[in-house]
């Protein structure tokens, strides 16, 4: 009987083992592992990041599956094959996000497609694109930074700490003029807990991250409907984005209430870690090379030698910055905020050779594009000099903010804020690096585990 129950055990155990291979078994599908039931190769995909898709694509090319993040999921380390996935959205390729993204973030821009798209895409850019940082978020942006990097003089600070306030912050007024700061410290606590849960195994139990992710967007959904409502019943008005997605009559571009929500979540989240990671590492390698540091400084203080004392920056003086988007794209394309996207096929696809079932996510790691010797030399240097060739930054596989009719709709706004926030950094202090602070991780975010502390000196 014993050797019975142990031979029983065993065949149990591997057929646990394998459930995954059975149960999302099709001819023809790529190479590769689908781990664990449930949660498949998700803690590897997480925690290894770069070196599982080294490893992956070592072993069984450059198309592999897996499962990760609550999903059967194929991932393409090919270039040219990423770049066919993002482009084709029309062949059955659409966005495809992970549930705990979905289900946290909502209906958000990255997740829809076609016409509603097209609708939702519109009204973001009405709110942040280039002519609205031009014309109405330009002066806030820089009333804001001047008066956030004030005082700094003396003191070791984290960047870390500061970039991510600063970039919440600076959101958060563009969507709310008026509101105290206790009540946007407030929100900005349960929208961090918000954040955090969209990276995570869609599992709804009481502890995990996901859990407290749904639980805060309920927090946060509540104080998002309690402002609409206010500003629905007042005939005051605002010079902020809830004014003009409130009082909107372009049928075109109007919006319910719960889309006003899920796009005010979208504004604060699609740029939050990407601005503040950013500037962050920008910081950082910037005070790692005093040359280029230099440079920026230059082009900085020449703008300020044309304006009078107190002269606000205007939209040509953000044009002419060419050394400092030159950093920023090349710390973009070094301390890579987004790996990769996420497609869903909504039928059975064929990709390079290869059957993709209908259902499936197709996460396109575009990270190592960032370091290919032919589109950059010397890929691992830091070198912003090479984003003031002409072209790079046009280049069909930079997809440092998407591609195609995916380029992210809030690119200048973003580039803006971590361009004024350099301005007054650079022409207001010095700044060298504490020791001890030293320590990144690149994967899945970028982060400095101990924050990033800098001694700052003025002027």
């Amino acid at each position: 009987m014993f050797y019975y129950g142990l031979a029983f055990t065993i065949v149990a155990f591997f057929a646990v083992l394998k459930w995954n291979s059975i149960r999302y078994s099709r001819k023809g599908m790529p190479p590769g592992s689908l781990g664990w039931p449930l949660v498949g190769e998700t803690v590897k995909f997480l925690t290894q990041g770069p070196d599982f898709m080294k490893g992956g694509t070592l072993r069984y090319g450059s198309l592999f599956k897996t499962h990760a993040l609550g999903s059967p999921t194929v991932i393409s380390t090919d270039p040219e094959i990423n770049r066919y996935i993002l482009m084709n959205e029309a062949k059955g390729l659409v966005p495809g996000y992970p549930d705990s993204m979905r289900k946290i973030l909502g209906t958000n821009i990255s997740e829809v497609h076609g016409a509603e798209h097209k609708r939702i895409r519109g009204s973001l850019l009405s709110l942040i694109g280039p002519i609205a940082v031009k014309d109405r978020l330009l002066t806030e942006v820089d009333d804001f930074m001047s008066s956030y990097l004030d005082n700094w003089d003396g003191k070791i600070v984290d960047i870390q700490e500061k970039t991510v306030e600063m970039s919440f912050f600076v959101s958060m007024k563009a969507v709310v003029e008026d509101e105290p700061n206790s009540f946007i410290q407030y929100f900005k606590a349960s929208f961090d807990k918000m954040a955090l849960g969209t990276i995570s195994l869609p599992f709804k139990i009481p502890g995990t991250q996901y859990y407290r992710g749904l639980k805060a967007r309920e927090k946060v959904l509540k104080m998002l409907r309690e402002l609409i409502a206010k500003r629905r019943a007042s005939s005051a008005t605002h010079n902020d984005i809830l004014d003009q997605l409130v009082r909107n009559e372009d049928g075109k571009y109007k919006l319910n209430d719960e889309e006003i929500m899920e796009q005010i979540t979208t504004i604060l989240y699609s740029g939050y870690e990407t601005v503040s990671t950013t500037t962050m590492m920008a910081i950082k390698y910037l005070c790692d090379n005093p040359d280029i540091l230099q440079a920026v400084r230059d082009e900085h203080f020449a703008i300020l030698q044309k304006k009078l004392h107190g002269e606000r920056i205007n939209w040509d003086d953000y044009k002419s910055m060419s050394q400092t988007r030159a950093v920023i794209l090349e710390t973009m394309r070094l301390a890579s905020v987004v790996a990769g996207v996420m497609r869903r096929t909504t039928k059975d696809i064929e990709l390079n050779g290869y059957m993709i079932p209908k259902g499936w996510r197709l996460y396109v790691y575009t990270r190592d594009g960032n370091f290919d010797p032919i589109l950059y030399e010397e890929p691992f240097t830091f070198n912003p000099r090479r984003w003031l060739e002409k072209g790079l930054e046009t280049h069909s596989h930079n997809m440092l903010f998407g591609a195609g009719g995916r380029v992210c709709p809030g690119k200048e706004w973003g580039m803006f804020k971590i361009s004024i926030f350099i301005h007054y950094l650079v022409t207001r202090y010095r700044w060298e690096e504490v020791e001890g602070s030293k320590s990144l991780t690149k994967f899945p975010r970028v982060v400095a585990p101990q924050g990033l502390h800098m001694k700052i000196k003025k002027y």
